[in-house]
């Protein structure tokens, strides 16, 4: 009996019939872990969140989150078996305030919702003195806090974040980062799609590295950081003066 709460068997899949990005895939996490994919431009990472989350449909392979196969589950139905998706764009609304935000981010809860919002604005303080202000006029990586906010808002198992540094600024990369390792350390598992490699494997249980759709590494945050064939590759020029 499997202990990992998500598991990827050789899944292909892609956005037009016959073209998999996906060649194979094999990923799996644990309850708790903070795994993070890294790979270059097209390697399939962002597509690889889409499949899990079922907005692409597998043509071959199985997806099993929490030892049910969910491969032909709309995404409305994987959220409310406790997994919650961030994507790298458009993924705040921009004309409503950061309460309603985080309201949406609860769309199929009952009741009253301010514990829930109250412990977001106790892990995202910045968010709490905006709390009124409209999603559009934040910062980049105050959009990026009430995002994972939003996810959080369901108190998912699984949280899949995109690209969650993208397009910030240096200190606020750091920023956002600290605050994913934050999530994690509640008990929420994560899995991180990260171009900045090096710090994501530096703060990662485990990761992979993919390459033409295939997991081509896996291992520790630490062994993968470690290993001169990844180093050479995908963790960038400046990697062996590090």
């Amino acid at each position: 009996m499997t202990t990992d709460l998500l598991e990827v068997k050789n899944v292909y899949a892609g956005y037009v019939k016959d073209l998999n990005i996906l060649q194979g895939i094999n990923f799996r996490i644990a309850p708790g872990e903070l795994v993070a994919v890294i790979g270059p431009n097209g390697s399939g990472k962002s597509t690889l969140a889409k499949t899990i989350f079922g907005l692409l449909t597998p043509e071959q392979g199985q997806i099993v989150f929490k030892g049910e196969n969910i491969v032909k589950l709309k995404s409305d139905k994987i959220v409310r078996r406790g997994m919650s998706y961030v994507p790298q764009i458009t993924n705040v609304f921009a004309s409503l305030s950061v309460d309603e935000n985080l309201e949406m981010g609860a769309f199929i809860r009952s009741g009253s919702l301010k514990s829930l919002k109250d412990q977001i604005y106790n892990m995202f303080p910045r968010l709490s003195s905006r709390r009124h202000q409209k999603a559009g006029t934040l910062s980049g990586g105050e959009r990026q806090m009430l995002a994972m906010g939003k996810g959080l808002m369901l108190e998912p198992d699984l949280l899949l974040l995109d690209e969650p540094s993208a397009a910030l600024s240096p200190i606020l990369v750091n920023s956002v980062l600290e605050q994913v390792a934050a999530i994690n350390q509640t008990g929420t598992a994560i899995v991180l799609v990260e171009q900045n490699a090096k710090k994501a494997l530096a703060m990662a249980d485990r990761g992979y590295v993919l390459e033409n759709g295939r997991d081509r590494f896996e291992g520790t945050g630490t062994e993968l950081l470690n290993d001169p064939k990844v180093g050479e590759l995908y963790l960038g020029a400046a990697y062996k003066s590090d």
